[in-house]
């Protein structure tokens, strides 16, 4: 009880918000550097690559958005989490996959755990992907 007390009340302070923004938004201006599609404006605790736009050449049927944390899983061991069509599940009269209108991968940023310089090792990553985006087949 005393560390979610501790907890709620650094969360509140304006310094550590501003650091924990800060941090998100630098990783997405160094992935929007590297070309990397980022769902704008980020967040301040997560950042979105858009899925659609790094793939375009795989349908959404064929989930894009695992694809690409499948492969900067394999790259360099950074994970995220697909938001998007297999989030959201099949239809459960027709079982078809219902499609949304976005197809994401979600990067959260755990609290008070990575540097910038993990942040530059996941932005590099992510570039590797990038540039072999192309390539990748469902």
């Amino acid at each position: 009880m005393g560390a979610l007390a501790v907890g709620l009340e650094e969360a509140i302070q304006y310094d550590y918000l501003h650091d924990r923004y800060m941090q998100v938004h630098y990783l997405g201006e160094r992935l929007k550097a590297y070309g990397v599609p980022v769902q704008e404006p980020v967040g301040g605790h997560a950042l979105y690559i858009d899925a659609k736009k790094m793939l375009p050449h795989i349908p959404q049927s064929q989930y894009p958005a695992q694809l690409i944390g499948v492969e900067v899983f394999i790259e360099g061991g950074v994970r995220g989490v697909e938001i998007g069509t297999l989030l959201a599940d099949r239809d459960p009269i027709t079982g078809e996959d219902r499609i949304p209108e976005m197809e994401l991968l979600r990067l959260a940023i755990p609290w008070r755990v990575y540097s910038l310089q993990h942040m530059d090792y996941v932005a590099a990553t992510m570039a590797i992907v990038k540039k072999k985006a192309s390539m990748l087949k469902s």
